[in-house]
């Protein structure tokens, strides 16, 4: 793990779970954030199409068993949903901004339930700048409403009709690969939800990009 990354994650942990430094928490965030876009930047000014979609761990275990492009779709429908439809009960900025059209996804789900050559496929069909689009949106949105929560609201769960809703759009597959994410983000308080998807859950499928990226181009 990137150790840099890894000690922002830590320190932000530790500071959002007292009221005195909760504050000094949000900052970390959103400095590991700003880190970890940077990269995915980079990513756009430094690899081309292809790269974007090779697959060169088809057939490993992990998060690096994916490709570039999917993993950054991932992250961003993840944290488009957590943030939106879980925390703020508004609109994902994914329907509000018409981005499967722009995008040109076949899918409106997380893509868990893809696997190998589909998650390849899937990846060639995206249009790469309305996805990054979708991914700076997605952020500023989220920081805007992490931002809104006070410290009391972390120990807020999620309803069980929220949980329902979230259900009724179908952005998660009723594949066993996916299916369980609804019980393990409406399970966590606010506190759970910005510690995974909205930090830890960046990490490693960035983390896992680079590791692609460094064996597309070894």
């Amino acid at each position: 793990m990137n150790i840099e990354w890894s000690e922002l994650n830590k320190r932000m942990q530790t500071q959002i779970r007292k009221k005195d430094t909760y504050e000094e928490g949000m900052d970390t965030l959103f400095e590991l954030r700003n880190r970890l876009m940077k990269t995915l930047t980079l990513f756009y000014d430094e690899l081309n199409r292809e790269e974007f979609n090779a697959i060169p761990f088809i057939n490993a275990d992990g998060y690096h068993s994916k490709t570039i492009a999917y993993s950054i779709w991932h992250i961003f429908r993840i944290e488009d949903i957590v943030a939106h439809t879980l925390i703020n009960k508004d609109e994902q900025v994914f329907f509000a901004g018409n981005y499967q059209e722009r995008i040109n996804s076949s899918i409106i789900t997380t893509g868990n339930e893809l696997v190998k050559q589909q998650i390849a496929e899937f990846s060639r069909q995206l249009n790469l700048k309305e996805l990054y689009s979708y991914i700076f949106e997605v952020k500023e949105s989220t920081e805007k409403i992490i931002k809104n929560l006070s410290y009391i609201e972390l120990k807020r769960k999620v309803s069980e009709e929220r949980k329902e809703y979230l259900k009724s759009l179908n952005v998660v597959s009723s594949d066993e690969n996916a299916i369980w994410l609804i019980d393990y983000w409406c399970n966590k308080d606010m506190r759970g939800l910005i510690q995974m998807p909205f930090s830890r859950h960046w990490i490693m499928h960035i983390e896992a990009s680079l590791r692609i990226k460094n064996k597309i181009h070894s």
